[in-house]
């Protein structure tokens, strides 16, 4: 039992040296920091990556607070009396509606800003599935090869061989009560084949790596090496990766609420739904669909500028 830990034991230092050896020693600082240490100091002085936090930061902080930061309900008809669709009026901004009111007299600042708490439960969740279902199936592929890497690998490439958005409007047409819940199972299942076969690669590349050839040599089986060591060791990039899906996870979000294929909730807006709703004005009020759209533009800009920035910091081509 002692010689069979001291085994395990000197396997993790193999596999936390080969952790660090795609840095250039002469690139770390002689003051010895890690590789996050490292990140982090490159990090701190981009401004790109500290314009994407900014926007995250706020657009949270808005989602979070929302109900608070509201003024109104956004589902309530508290500008009716201002609005006449006959003569193409609708109510302009005043005290306490800094917007004014939409085609139906609800306030678009409250529509606005409870909408981006569904923006980001869409976001987020839609990631988190398509990163389990990743995580799943590139696990599976570069940890046994073989048959089972050719079938899920397959897979991979039908669904890759399908343009993202048209796949997702056919999964969410299936359908019969569009919501929110099935806007959220269309994105991910679009995101997953993009995690499975970026995982997939990375550890093919670790399955070569000395740390995880001295575990196979001393007898360790599969799971341990698969699960301590190829699959840490791996999980960098995606996690990166993840950070730009929940972008594409948003537009693709708004997308489907567009073409009505999301939440039918009139007391529940969302950014895509009221773009959807505001193409029968956009001729004569253009703001009920510049808000909605600078929104997504704007949050989705935020999550690409910080996922970028990731991947330079934590790509070691760029550490010289």
């Amino acid at each position: 039992m002692v010689g069979l830990t001291k085994k395990k034991e000197r396997i993790d230092q193999l596999a936390a040296s080969s952790a660090t050896a795609v840095v250039d020693p002469t690139d770390v600082e002689s003051s010895g920091g890690s590789i996050l240490a490292d990140a982090w100091r490159r990090l701190r002085v981009s401004p790109v990556f500290w314009i994407g936090a900014v926007i995250i930061s706020v657009f949270v902080l808005i989602a979070i607070f929302a109900d608070v930061i509201a003024p109104h309900d956004p589902g309530e008809l508290l500008l009716r009396s201002q609005t006449r669709l006959a003569r193409n009026q609708l109510a302009p901004p005043q005290p306490g509606f800094p917007l004014g009111g939409d085609q139906l007299g609800r306030d678009l600042f409250s529509r606005l800003v409870i909408g981006s708490r569904q923006t980001l439960l869409v976001g987020v969740f839609a990631t988190l599935i398509g990163f389990t279902g990743g995580l799943i199936l590139g696990t599976l592929a570069g940890a046994f090869g073989g048959k089972v890497d050719t079938v899920v690998m397959r897979l991979v490439d039908v669904l890759l061989s399908i343009p993202s958005l048209l796949l997702a409007i056919s999964i969410a047409a299936l359908f019969a009560n569009p919501s929110q819940t099935s806007v959220i199972i269309a994105v991910s299942v679009v995101q997953i084949p993009v995690f499975a076969r970026l995982l997939r690669g990375q550890m093919l590349a670790q399955r070569e790596s000395d740390h995880v050839l001295a575990a196979r040599a001393l007898g360790v089986k599969r799971a341990p090496i698969v699960f301590r060591h190829m699959l840490p060791n791996s999980l960098s990039p995606v996690i990166v990766q993840a950070t730009l899906v929940v972008a594409i996870s948003i537009i693709d979000a708004a997308a489907l609420s567009f073409l009505g294929l999301g939440s039918q909730s009139v007391k529940v807006p969302e950014w895509g739904q009221m773009l959807g709703e505001a193409q029968q004005k956009i001729d004569s009020y253009p703001h009920l669909a510049f808000w909605p759209a600078g929104c997504i533009i704007v949050v989705a800009l935020g999550f690409t500028l910080l996922g970028e920035s990731l991947r330079e910091a934590l790509d070691p081509k760029n550490r010289r």
